[in-house]
């Protein structure tokens, strides 16, 4: 019989899933509002970009997103060790 490691996540790991799944949905639902004037889904993401640069700022916002996502993954597999 073999242990398994608990599947539970660390708080940090949690807290940066979340966050990337902020990112990077409230990031792609700018894109289709920028380029299609679709309905904002996380529309309180608006004012984290600056006014001008919404295409360029929502881009940065779903990279951030997939990185944060990343560190968080490995996070969680460095605790499983």
């Amino acid at each position: 019989m073999t242990s398994t490691a608990s599947s539970s996540k660390s708080p940090g790991a949690a807290f940066s899933g979340l966050l990337c799944f902020v990112l990077v949905v409230g990031g792609g639902s700018g894109l289709l509002h920028e380029w299609f004037g679709w309905i904002h889904f996380m529309g309180f993401v608006r004012f984290l970009v600056p006014d001008g640069y919404e295409v360029f700022g929502y881009v940065v916002m779903v990279a951030l997103g997939l990185a944060v996502g990343a560190a968080g993954d490995a996070l969680s597999r460095r605790g499983r060790r």
